[in-house]
């Protein structure tokens, strides 16, 4: 038997070789997939968000028809949680451990990403670009697998406040806020916002559970109060019924809605353009009710998505814009991942954004991230509704400045 001996320089440079092109996979990737899991509520009282999840499908289906990321196909797994943190937990638990997905990406709101925040973090499975903007998910160094993707609550709250002390410096406030840490982390904005002067200005706090059928009666109750100013913390069902129950007692305060209950198809358009004249808000991403994008190439390139992809979206719904946003994000974050499918490359280019821009976003708006940066957008403009569309006004305000 002959034996062929190699010379120790070749060997080393043919071990080397596999080592500088390998391809590394973590549950949920191979040559040919990355598997993406979600939670949504398509059904339940936050129903009105369901169809960010139906967007981002038909982001990746487009992806796919396309050829893929690096060449791979992404399956994403999206189940129905209603809105409800129990749900929730049932599903992340079925993702992670039946599907075997690589990680989650958007599972919406704050009280369900509350409830699966440990026990992703134990399993060190990426809970990636959560859809809530609760300043928590913005710890790296208690919650390494955890990231969030929107302005946070409590900055767009202060943004707020400093227009109001500007403007109408008194102002007697009341707030209607979601009774858990989502209604909570904006209220804490506010307070924060004004400082001493909270406890002056702020003559009625009244809460709503997500269960209740309507806010009919906590409106009355703000009115009563003697408030002449209204920050709306509320999710779409009940921004709606807010806004309409005010206009219809004749209640005319100075009215703030928080953003992520300001699209005009899901709530204004419920509720009654003509009762929803006046309200003030935020922006980071471009509106589709906005006639100044008509001819922007990144709104056509959004609204011929939407029509190949997502038919039956509607084209003034800003959720939609979101959610499209929201997976380009994550589509260069897997292209930089290359060979490397691993759950801790995922989280490490996800940290690794630097003026990132889709071109849905607003002109001074980008995402930048770091190892001890995990709040991806920081920037906002507010905006005020005319009844037909929001109307921009004042300059692009970062919460890193504040």
């Amino acid at each position: 038997m002959k034996r062929r001996f190699v010379p120790v320089a070749v060997l080393a440079a043919l071990l080397a070789m596999p080592v500088y092109g390998q391809k590394k996979y973590d549950p949920g990737a191979s040559d040919r997939e990355i598997k993406i899991g979600n939670t949504n509520p398509y059904s339940g009282p936050a129903s009105a968000y369901g169809t960010i999840g139906k967007t981002i499908a038909a982001y990746f289906n487009m992806v796919n028809e396309q050829g893929g990321i690096n060449g791979r196909k992404v399956t994403f797994i999206s189940y129905d949680d209603g809105y409800s943190p129990p749900k929730t937990v049932e599903m992340a638990r079925k993702l992670v451990e039946q599907d075997q997905v690589l990680f989650l990406f958007q599972t919406l709101g704050t009280p369900s990403n509350t409830a699966i925040h440990k026990y992703m973090n134990m399993r060190k499975v990426p809970q990636l670009h959560v859809a809530t903007g609760a300043t928590k998910w913005n710890d790296p160094k208690n919650f390494k697998w955890t990231m969030g993707w929107q302005p946070n609550y409590q900055d767009e709250a202060k943004i707020y406040v400093q227009y109001l002390l500007k403007n109408k410096p008194n102002a007697k406030i009341g707030v209607l806020y979601q009774n858990d840490d989502y209604g909570k982390d904006y209220l804490k904005g506010i307070k924060d916002g004004l400082g001493a002067k909270a406890k002056s200005m702020i003559v009625a706090e009244v809460s709503y559970e997500v269960a209740d059928p309507t806010v009919d009666s906590q409106i009355v109750q703000l009115q009563a109060s003697g408030a002449d100013t209204f920050f709306n913390i509320t999710t779409p069902k009940f921004a709606a019924q807010a806004i309409r129950k005010a206009y219809d007692i004749g209640w005319k305060p100075l009215h703030f809605l928080n953003n992520v209950s300001s699209q005009v198809g899901s709530v204004l358009k419920p509720a009654g353009l003509e009762k929803s004249i006046g309200l003030i808000t935020t922006q980071y991403i471009k509106d589709p009710t906005d006639r100044q994008w008509a001819n922007d190439a990144g709104m056509k390139k959004w609204e011929a998505f939407m029509k190949k992809y997502y038919p039956e979206g509607s084209l003034i719904d800003n959720s939609n814009v979101y959610g499209f946003t929201v997976a380009s994000t994550l589509h260069q974050v897997l292209k930089q991942c290359g060979n490397n499918l691993t759950r801790e490359n995922v989280m490490r280019q996800a940290a690794s954004l630097k003026g990132f821009k889709v071109d849905t976003m607003l002109p001074g708006v980008s995402i930048t991230t770091g190892p001890q940066d995990y709040a991806p957008i920081q920037s906002v403009q507010l905006a005020k509704f005319n009844g037909k569309e929001w109307e921009r006004f004042g300059k692009v305000l970062s919460s890193d400045k504040m």
